[in-house]
């Protein structure tokens, strides 16, 4: 696609994680559509676009409801022509409980948001990608679904499914020229984490610090991964320097998960 306009969609773009890689990819050259639930968040989002030289528009968007992922795929092919990029990073982090107090709307929550949610915006972009036989398709997964971790059960679940499901559309859309890769990180610093750190200092009674303390010394680093760190692998990804990258899982976890 060397030359052309490309423009990325990018599900939770409002704030976070989502607001870091829609800045870095408009960095690279490519226009923004900002998919989220929150209309503040997603204007200051569009407005820093705007200042990184870029064109951006918003849609807000439930993902968990099959209408409002067509209507946001529509709107943005009439707005720029064309989705070259599917950024799949909106999720939810889902309770912090034992399995057995676990409700069944905690359990299919988080798997509408996290796992349905991915499936319904990738297969409504991938017809648009296989006619101008280019895409680049990247879920943002997390190491949650690759060690084990106590209490977070809906989460994991959904997050090991997404390394399953970016293997399997990376073996179908391959020969369409569109690539499909997970990104995995570890505990991303920024509001969400803190917010689990909390919950699970009020569960093991103890204090946030020492939670957060904890989960920092189990990195080879010793620290928790930058959202910079994570927005620079997917511009990566979304980069003719990945050309040959496809069905892949990619950890970011300063050396937290190795394999």
């Amino acid at each position: 696609m060397d030359g052309k306009q490309q423009t990325a969609l990018v599900t939770g773009g409002g704030r976070g994680l989502g607001r870091q890689i829609a800045l870095k990819l408009a960095d690279s050259g490519k226009d923004i559509v900002i998919a989220d639930l929150n209309p503040e968040e997603m204007g200051k989002t569009k407005r820093m676009v705007h200042d990184h030289g870029q064109s951006a528009m918003t849609v807000q968007m439930d993902l968990r409801e099959e209408d409002d992922v067509s209507d946001t795929v529509e709107a943005a092919l009439d707005e720029f022509g064309a989705i070259d990029i599917l950024i799949n990073n909106a999720g939810i982090a889902g309770p912090n409980l034992p399995c057995e107090e676990i409700s069944i709307d905690e359990w299919d929550n988080t798997i509408a948001v996290n796992l349905r949610g991915v499936f319904l915006m990738t297969r409504e972009v991938i017809p648009t990608m296989k006619a101008q036989e280019y895409g680049r398709i990247i879920n943002i997964s997390s190491v949650t679904g690759k060690r084990p971790v106590s209490q977070r059960s809906p989460y994991a679940a959904t997050k090991l499914g997404l390394v399953g499901f970016t293997r399997s559309i990376a073996s179908e859309v391959g020969e369409y020229n569109i690539n499909v890769n997970a990104v995995c990180p570890g505990s991303v610093e920024g509001d969400r984490i803190e917010r689990v750190f909390k919950r699970y200092a009020k569960a093991r009674g103890t204090d946030e610090e020492s939670v957060k303390r904890s989960e920092m010394e189990k990195s080879a680093r010793g620290e928790l991964v930058k959202p910079d760190s994570v927005a620079d692998v997917v511009d990566f990804l979304c980069s003719s320097q990945s050309t040959q990258m496809t069905g892949q899982d990619l950890n970011i976890t300063a050396g937290k998960v190795m394999y």
